[in-house]
């Protein structure tokens, strides 16, 4: 004798479109105390659980995209952002321009910088640091000198 096929009752059955805005379906097979393989052989047996499991994901999509719109429209950057990536695909893109002219350190205006800016960067550049990892004036002057 087979096992006797599980099947959901109407009242579950409605639970499942109310579920399914807030849940996957493995979760709601763990809700029911079922296995996730059940619940996946009782969707594709019962169509009615199928369809309120899709028709419930789909309300809860298209109520968080409204709120999604509502607050791009109301000026939300982020918002208008994140739904012209995911939509119009909008996309970052960095372009870094080549100049022929060498760099050179001689070209560089340090002056509006500290004697502690200088000192960092000099460390940094230089590699004179002491033990903790920050420049030491000591250093640099033995190097520059």
């Amino acid at each position: 004798m087979g096992r006797h096929a599980l099947t959901l009752t109407p009242a579950q059955k409605g639970e499942v479109e109310t579920l399914a805005a807030v849940l996957s379906a493995a979760q709601i097979a763990d809700y029911f105390g079922i296995g996730r393989t059940t619940f996946f052989a009782m969707v594709r047996k019962d169509a009615e659980i199928g369809e309120r499991y899709k028709r419930g994901k789909a309300r809860a999509i298209g109520a968080i995209a409204q709120s999604l719109i509502a607050k791009a429209r109301a000026g939300d950057t982020a918002s208008m952002i994140f739904y012209l990536k995911t939509q119009a695909g909008w996309r970052e893109t960095l372009h870094v321009e080549s100049r022929d002219e060498e760099w050179s350190l001689e070209r560089l205006d340090l002056s509006a910088l500290s004697d502690a800016d200088l000192m960092r960067m000099i460390g940094l550049l230089g590699g004179t640091h002491d033990e903790a990892g920050t420049p030491d004036p000591l250093l640099i002057e033995a190097e520059a000198g």
